[in-house]
């Protein structure tokens, strides 16, 4: 792989991890519009790690102080449940990530797959958003909110779903406002991604071959970047604004795959 390419899909994952429009669907389609090879799924949940690095760092005092605080000093307060329900969260995408495997690197990966995935959760995102009570916090969370919200993260393994379009929504259904419920979502995804990326990472080398590790960096590095700011500008954009905007892109791009892919400008599993 080319350090550019490397460093666009660093970009691009970085931009796109936290942002309710899928990482995964915007990573399958830039290699295939570009007319470059798709590094895999295993590539994909190694730049993770530099998003994963992101969400430590914007929410260091929740991670490294406050919850720690919580849970040895009173287990059952609500910073101590919330460590629990993070964890709790993160058994469904585990479970499905090892049963599903052979799909999600497979078929899974199909535009047409991808295109239905966004216009199907951008519409379903619309309608969840509109009707959204916008009232509760993280602190009236209960554990069976947690498992529901884990098995919405969980179905974010099929490309053009996005885990925090999933996620966020389950929340918001669950009547959290909107800035809760992406606070929830982004230190939900800790647990997830250090998984995923660190299970993944010989995969990945073995997929480049040789010339593996600098494009591995070179991606991480600008994941990390732009998926920091990505997270402080959406946390910003929730306190006032909806999701509406999100929905309708989302549904653009999936019509324009469609489009595209009906005129057989792009195939099924370009790149791949």
């Amino acid at each position: 792989m080319s350090l550019w390419f490397a460093i666009v899909l660093g970009i691009v994952q970085g931009l796109t991890e936290f942002l309710p429009i899928s990482s995964t669907a915007h990573l399958r389609i830039v290699p295939a519009l570009l007319g470059q090879h798709d590094p895999g799924a295993a590539y994909t949940a190694v730049l993770q790690l530099g998003t994963l690095v992101a969400v430590l760092v914007y929410f260091a005092r929740d991670v490294f102080v406050d919850l720690p605080r919580s849970l040895f000093t009173d287990p059952r307060s609500p910073g101590g449940r919330m460590v629990l329900y993070l964890l709790v969260a993160t058994i469904p995408i585990g479970l499905a990530g090892v049963l599903l495997e052979d799909f999600i690197v497979g078929d899974a990966r199909s535009l047409w797959v991808v295109s239905a995935t966004l216009i199907g959760v951008g519409v379903a995102m619309a309608i969840i958003d509109a009707r959204a009570r916008n009232a509760r916090v993280l602190a009236d969370l209960t554990l069976v909110d947690a498992v529901l919200i884990g098995a919405a993260q969980a179905l974010a393994l099929v490309p053009g779903v996005s885990r925090s379009g999933a996620t966020i929504c389950c929340a918001l259904v669950l009547g959290l406002r909107r800035t809760e419920a992406a606070r929830f979502s982004f230190l939900m995804s800790i647990p997830a991604v250090a998984g995923a990326g660190v299970f993944k990472m010989k995969d990945a080398v073995n997929e480049l071959g040789a010339d593996a590790i600098t494009p591995l960096v070179a991606g991480t590095i600008a994941a990390g970047i732009t998926g920091y700011l990505s997270i402080a500008w959406l946390m910003r954009f929730l306190g006032t604004r909806r999701l509406v905007g999100f929905s309708a892109y989302r549904v653009a791009l999936g019509v324009l795959l469609v489009a595209l892919l009906a005129t057989h400008t792009l195939s099924p599993f370009a790149g791949v």
